[in-house]
């Protein structure tokens, strides 16, 4: 019968979560070649290579992918285990990892996280910002963060966004130079900027009014991978920006920003925090899920 220990099993989750040896290191407080030495170790005995190593990135081979899904949970129960008996001291801890898109982390980053982490001072969040809808059990993630409609039916979902609209806004000066468009077809003659994925796929302006629709492939100037960055484009003048409405409310009422063919701006439903409803959550998770819950009813979202 193969064995392995419990604290190889560990460094293999952490390595594979970081991706790096060096930062895994770091964060179980051991030296690199040591965690390089356990890991040989554990290949030799698997006979297989878990993992991808060039000087510059660490990535899981197929065969790393597999003990990944099966022992990460099981791991991740287990600090779970020594979390709840930091809980019965009244002092839970732990570490939360979860995968959202800036805009999306931000609402959370300042309205949940400072009173969040005041209370619980051990536990510890990290948000990995991507634009990709990843899969949060397979590349290790504890919860996720994104559009309602996008969280897969089999996890649980917590709503914390109210239903959102997508604008179309340009600087005030911008206006002054190109008139304004009154139809969808009129966005053909302006600069607009437009969004890239990380998959390679190039965001489609989607449209709608009293059940008439238009996707439109807009051109412009720039191509940004970051809803930040196109409202910084379109607040200097580059062009026309469509970007989710919470975005730039405050731009809009302060007159930085100005809207544009608001009538056919679709609605949609807000943003979910999501985890996975087939295991029982680790303790931070649940405690953090619960403060998002609270917050969002606190602000009347359902």
């Amino acid at each position: 019968m193969l064995r392995a220990g419990l604290s190889e099993l560990t460094a293999f989750v952490a390595i594979a979560h970081q991706r790096s040896f060096s930062a895994a290191a770091r964060t179980l407080g051991v030296s690199p070649s040591a965690l390089s030495h356990a890991m040989r170790g554990l290949e030799a005995r698997l006979e297989v290579r878990l993992f991808n190593r060039t000087t510059r990135s660490v990535a899981l081979t197929e065969a790393g992918e597999q003990l990944l899904r099966r022992v990460g949970p099981a791991i991740a129960d287990l600090e779970d285990a020594v979390n709840e008996v930091a809980f019965a001291r009244d002092r839970p801890s732990g570490s939360i990892r979860i995968s959202a898109s800036e805009s999306a982390a931000k609402s959370i980053v300042r309205y949940v996280l400072p009173d969040f982490l005041a209370t619980y001072p051990a536990i510890h969040v990290e948000f990995v910002v991507d634009t990709r809808l990843v899969d949060i059990v397979a590349d290790g993630f504890d919860a996720g963060i994104r559009v309602h409609e996008d969280v897969p039916r089999d996890m649980i979902a917590v709503k914390f966004g109210p239903d959102m609209r997508f604008a179309a806004v340009a600087s005030p000066d911008y206006f002054a130079r190109h008139e304004p468009p009154k139809a969808p077809h009129d966005l053909a003659k302006h600069r607009c900027i437009r969004f890239r994925f990380e998959s390679g796929t190039l965001y489609r302006w989607d449209l709608e009014y009293h059940g008439k629709s238009a996707s439109i492939d807009v051109d412009g100037p720039m191509t940004l991978g970051n809803m930040n960055l196109m409202v910084e484009a379109a607040l200097v003048g580059i062009g026309i920006a469509w970007v989710p409405d919470y975005l730039v409310a405050e731009h809009l009422a302060a007159g930085r920003l100005v809207q544009v063919l608001a009538e056919w701006s679709p609605s949609f439903p807000g943003l979910s925090l999501y985890y996975p409803a087939n295991r029982h959550p680790p303790t931070a998770l649940r405690l953090f899920a619960q403060a998002v819950r609270d917050w969002a009813n606190t602000a009347g979202v359902r």
